[in-house]
């Protein structure tokens, strides 16, 4: 059965627990080139195009974030990963908590970057069916040159920038649109937090807008076994703004999740 979902898939099966990584919207899984370079060294890298986005099929109306995670669910059954660490970044982090509710039993470890777990409010709902309008009437162009220096950091490298508004830009309108409209709809996780056993890694850039750290430090509280990380000199995707610093925040994680220790409750902020 050929996968529904476009994916990268690295490294090898080993000792080390598998890694799924989940972009955000509305980007694709070149954000995570770097990690699937680097991790894959030691264990499996898993990381999809979601429905829409990349080079997976576009399916307009309205995409839920149940809708992802199944996607997510039977390319991983497809691909025989049983069990991994699962991280996400923005709709992606809430994408993997969606999973979380979904197959806990699944999940070793999770990565939440720059997301936020509370319900969309009822202004929010307005303002993302608005950008679905416009993104289908205009395309993504405009709204990418508007966004840009939000994402990343506005003294982000050219080089970082210009992978960003590429992913941008080359998103289907279809895709994004459903997307906002399914995100618009989202359940509130916030009292899920609460019930996570595994091991978590709280990310966010310091200068992140979107998903302030406050955001960051109210999940680090609600999980119950979780490690927050500030990453300096980056907004809302520190993974490519500071690589270095956030693979070194993930390296650590993963050591922590293959020697199967638990850290204490409410863990160090780094």
């Amino acid at each position: 059965m050929t996968p529904f979902l476009a994916y990268e898939d690295r490294g090898a099966d080993s000792a080390s627990v598998p890694l799924v990584l989940v972009h955000g919207h509305p980007f694709d899984r070149t954000m995570w080139a770097r990690q699937l370079e680097t991790f894959s060294a030691a264990r499996r890298v898993v990381a999809p195009d979601l429905r829409g986005y990349g080079a997976s099929p576009v399916v307009p109306g309205v995409t839920p974030l149940s809708g992802f995670a199944a996607d997510i669910e039977a390319l991983l059954d497809e691909l025989k990963v049983e069990t991994f660490v699962l991280g996400g970044l923005s709709m992606g982090g809430q994408i993997v908590m969606e999973c979380y509710a979904r197959f806990p039993e699944r999940v070793r470890g999770l990565v939440l970057a720059d997301t936020f777990p509370a319900a969309e409010t009822e202004e929010g709902k307005r303002v993302r069916g608005a950008m679905a309008d416009r993104l289908l009437r205009e395309g993504m162009r405009g709204y990418a040159d508007e966004v840009l220096e939000k994402m990343v950091a506005p003294y982000a490298s050219a080089e970082v920038k210009a992978h960003v508004h590429r992913m941008m830009t080359a998103t289907p309108p279809e895709g994004a649109a459903a997307a906002l409209r399914g995100r618009a709809e989202r359940p509130d996780y916030r009292e899920l937090l609460t019930r996570v056993t595994v091991p978590a890694l709280v990310v966010v850039g310091a200068d992140d807008t979107y998903t302030p750290v406050a955001d960051a430090e109210a999940m680090h509280r609600a999980l119950p076994h979780s490690t927050l990380r500030v990453i300096e000199g980056a907004a809302h995707m520190p993974n490519l703004e500071r690589p270095e610093e956030f693979d070194e925040a993930l390296a650590a994680f993963l050591e922590q999740v293959d020697g199967s220790t638990q850290p204490s409750p409410h863990g160090p902020r780094l």
